[in-house]
């Protein structure tokens, strides 16, 4: 079966591979002069299941006050005349309740887990390459608040059975022992081992490689103008290079996902939420981070990959902006020089932004639509490369007419028609 394709960042690639892998012919579309040079490419680099969570808790509306007040907020807003921008928001207030919470919280580690899974499978299979660190991950808290407050997480980790191990300060020196050199306080943390770490455009650049290996034809430079139907079927790709037809089509578009569907008649509740990040050179390993640290204060991770450390996070809701502010910047620095002093080449860090493609309930869309040959993989927000292999896979299995080896009914978009 032929499969067109659209867009190649970590999620769409990851996709090319696994339908390839599936015996299927795979084309993939993509503006960009090669894969992951958008949201995947800057990203934090961590690869966390046991901390997959949907932004819409039952503590969010009150958080969000505080956050905005803060002088490093975690979370931006940006009002603008955007009936989505609206239309999303109340989505994601109505999924606030602990019932949605519960139920999207489940769906997000069912996909998580079972994408890590695959993930270790693909890296034993083929060896790939990408700065990878399996040394797990640290939630720290810095203050005892947040310590307290730690009790709902850690039992939906029992629940799960994802190891945990929850440490006082003095354990998180000794997992991180860079921290002995903190200019700031800290109580303690909580530690998945589990957690892997690793630079996301290497990963989805090596897996183009080996997707071209099992004979995936990538088209880039390809700018995508839209989707043609008839009888209520997809019948081409319209691109700036003419038309592609397949049997077979795969939105992976991320943020612009909507746009592409919406002259179909669809509706995606897919809103970019920008994130930041900087990339600085090690210049004193022993005070840099040996794997990723979560800086719950500031909700922003701290990663080493390599030779070089990168510093992510916040939730800029604005559109598509892609301006880069230097008070993001302050922020990220804010974070990683009270914590691993001296550690990085701060003054030379570069700053990058990307759109994370977010849903009202946190969970990505993944599967059929109501048109027969036209499916999604996109929705993935912050957790793209956490979930890009399980998502793959799941896509491939339902294409090719097999049962997936977890749930699925409750991750296409049919779930926000109910």
């Amino acid at each position: 079966m032929k499969i067109a394709i659209l867009g190649a960042g970590v999620v769409g690639v990851s996709s090319a591979y696994y339908l390839a892998l599936a015996g299927h012919d795979v084309v993939v579309i993509e503006r960009r002069a090669g894969p992951a040079l958008e949201t995947s490419f800057g990203n934090a680099g961590e690869i966390s299941p046991g901390y997959a969570s949907p932004w819409a808790s039952p503590a969010v509306p009150i958080q969000a006050a505080r956050w905005l007040m803060m002088r490093h907020s975690p979370l931006i807003l940006r009002p603008k005349a955007d009936p989505q921008m609206l239309a999303w928001l109340l989505a994601m207030l109505g999924n606030c309740g602990a019932q949605r919470y519960a139920v999207n919280k489940e769906r997000m580690m069912r996909l998580a887990e079972f994408s890590r899974d695959r993930l270790v499978a693909l890296r034993a299979a083929t060896g790939i390459a990408y700065d990878e660190r399996a040394q797990g991950t640290l939630q720290l808290f810095r203050g005892q608040k947040q310590l307290d407050g730690v009790g709902k997480d850690i039992e939906v980790l029992r629940q799960t059975g994802v190891p945990f191990e929850l440490l006082d300060r003095a354990g998180c020196v000794a997992a991180e022992p860079g921290l002995a050199h903190a200019r700031e306080d800290f109580v303690g943390g909580l530690r998945l081992p589990g957690d892997e770490t690793g630079d996301c455009f290497k990963f989805t650049a090596a897996l183009a490689k080996l997707a071209r290996d099992e004979g995936v034809e990538f088209r880039f430079d390809t700018p995508i103008e839209g989707l043609e139907a008839k009888a209520g079927r997809v019948a081409a790709v319209r691109t700036a290079r003419g038309h592609l037809h397949a049997d077979r089509y795969v939105v992976a578009l991320g943020s612009y996902s909507p746009a592409m569907l919406a002259p179909l008649g669809l509706k995606l509740p897919v809103y970019p939420v920008k994130g930041y990040s900087i990339t600085a050179d090690i210049v004193a390993p022993d005070r840099a981070p040996v794997s990723t640290l979560l800086d719950e204060t500031f909700k922003i991770a701290i990663t080493r990959l390599g030779d070089r450390i990168r510093v992510g996070g916040m939730a800029e809701i604005s559109g598509f902006s892609d301006d880069l502010p230097r008070r993001r910047r302050d922020t990220l620095i804010r974070s990683v020089d009270s914590l691993f002093p001296g550690a990085g080449d701060l003054g030379a860090a570069k700053l990058w932004s990307g759109l994370r493609p977010m849903t009202p309930d946190g969970t990505p869309v993944v599967g059929a639509t109501p048109i027969e040959n036209l499916l999604l993989n996109t929705g993935h927000g912050t957790l793209g490369w956490t979930m890009a292999c399980g998502s793959a896979q799941v896509l491939a299995d339902l294409v090719s007419g097999r049962a997936p080896a977890i749930r699925t009914d409750d991750l296409s978009i049919a779930r926000y028609r109910r």
